[in-house]
């Protein structure tokens, strides 16, 4: 028998929220698949979503290779540029796009032989201090880049908000000004601003290609909410169920450390999952968990392959009982601000331990 832990990617929640975020930006959006997807399998959401993207976004070559080995065919944009010269040459003979972050990768570009002049992307610095040009060495750079055979056509602008979650941070009032003048500067270049946080603040206007990331994956991009995050539909379901249940009695301890101590009389349920399957150590006591239809609170500490939860006022908890830590009826984001950390990083890290299971269509 199979142990019981696994992660649910729902398919046909990540195609409806890639035709919302398409919906909101009026443009083309590029499906943001880097980091095996957030954890959700890089090569299986680009295959269901290939009748519908034109483009994908990975982090590196590695990840662009998959994808072409899987059978991918559109164009993949390298958000981090070349590393060397052997990527330029890859983005040349693999139908790639190149983000250029500064003039040495220019350097780079110019001192390749290519068949095939690539699709360029330049990266301007609009407040975020981690890669990208000066505001003020954008047209210098535009026009070198216009003068070299190896680009294909008028290259494009790109820049990445700081604090594209927070729509009113005087920082990102600040980069859309200068996203503004930019677009003034350059009307015959097309731009690549918003993520997924700006498209469903409504900051996506005039971008020729939008990059949704996280909201394909259903978690909240916004610190605050609004009325187009709320209809996001979650990707994932993080499960499992109940392989034990004991009775304890007020003052016994759950847990390595002796963490929890029950204040009354408790019955526990013990469930196979634990941080070796993706469930964050960090969760405190109180994380919810939804136990046999009803949300029971986390007790004691995570460990490596299992978690208990007090179910003394779930009854109908037992022995196989199913378990969702998040997804359906638990939010990602309530999990991850339980744990001190960001739906990104429970999805981007799962291990390959616990097994995806695809759906195509809800059950």
């Amino acid at each position: 028998m199979a142990r019981p832990s696994a992660a649910i990617i729902h398919l046909d929640h990540i195609e409806y929220n890639f035709q919302l975020a398409q919906q909101l930006t009026g443009g083309d959006c590029i499906a943001v698949v880097k980091a095996n997807a957030y954890g959700h399998g890089m090569v299986e959401v680009a295959q269901h979503l290939s009748p519908h993207a034109k483009v994908f976004a990975v982090c590196s070559t590695e990840e662009a290779a998959r994808l072409r080995l899987a059978g991918i065919v559109q164009p993949i944009l390298l958000m981090e540029g070349a590393f060397a010269r052997d990527d330029v040459l890859f983005a040349a003979q693999y139908n790639c796009w190149l983000a250029i972050a500064d003039e040495s990768q220019i350097d780079t570009l110019a001192k390749c032989q290519l068949d095939t002049a690539l699709t360029v992307f330049l990266k301007v610095d609009t407040g975020m201090h981690r890669l990208g040009v000066s505001p003020e060495g954008v047209a210098r750079l535009l026009a070198r880049l216009t003068n070299l055979p190896q680009v294909a056509g008028q290259p494009l602008l790109m820049s990445h908000f700081a604090c594209a979650d927070e729509p009113q941070h005087p920082l990102t009032i600040t980069q859309l000004k200068l996203l503004d003048q930019l677009n003034d500067d350059f009307q015959g270049h097309d731009f690549s601003t918003a993520n997924s946080a700006a498209i469903v603040s409504g900051r996506a206007r005039g971008d020729r290609w939008s990059r949704p990331g996280i909201m394909l994956y259903g978690a909240e991009p916004l610190l605050e909410g609004n009325e187009h995050t709320a209809k996001l539909r979650p990707a994932m379901s993080l499960v499992s169920e109940v392989i034990a249940v004991r009775e304890i009695s007020a003052g016994d301890s759950v847990g390595y450390g002796a963490a929890w101590v029950a204040e009354r009389p408790s019955r526990i349920a013990t469930v196979a999952i634990g941080y070796a399957d993706g469930y964050p150590r960090s969760a405190v006591n109180g994380t919810p968990v939804f136990v046999a239809g009803q949300v029971c609170p986390l007790v004691g500490r995570v460990s490596m392959d299992m978690i208990c939860v007090d179910v003394t006022d779930a009854p109908q908890a037992k022995v196989g009982s199913d378990v969702e830590l998040w997804g359906e009826h638990l939010s990602i984001d309530t999990i991850a601000a339980h744990a001190g950390t960001i739906s990104y990083e429970l999805t981007a890290r799962m291990p390959m331990r616990t097994p995806r299971i695809y759906q195509a269509s809800q059950q």
